[in-house]
């Protein structure tokens, strides 16, 4: 019996399409994400006129990036309206 899927592999499992797919977008992603929150959260200290230590700085940065990601899922999670933004 011929492959319906051409030359292509047999896409398999739910699960295996999610890891392939996760591998293929958070090696990409995840580096640009951690790029822009880095430059946003400087800049943010910039305009603040900040001076924290560098642990300061580090526990801090965790502590938005974690709040940054918690607003994020909620959006995400979020029953759809149909309006974009709300």
């Amino acid at each position: 019996m011929k492959n319906p899927f051409g030359d292509q592999k047999i896409p398999g499992s739910y699960h295996n399409l999610q890891e392939r797919m996760f591998k293929k977008v958070n090696a990409n992603v995840n580096k640009q994400i951690l790029e822009m929150m880095v430059k946003a959260y400087e800049n943010a200290l910039y305009e603040e006129n900040v001076a924290l230590s560098r642990p300061e700085r580090n526990r801090l940065f965790s502590q938005i990036v974690q709040m940054v990601m918690e607003d994020v899922l909620k959006k995400l999670n979020r029953p759809s309206t149909g309006v974009e933004g709300k």
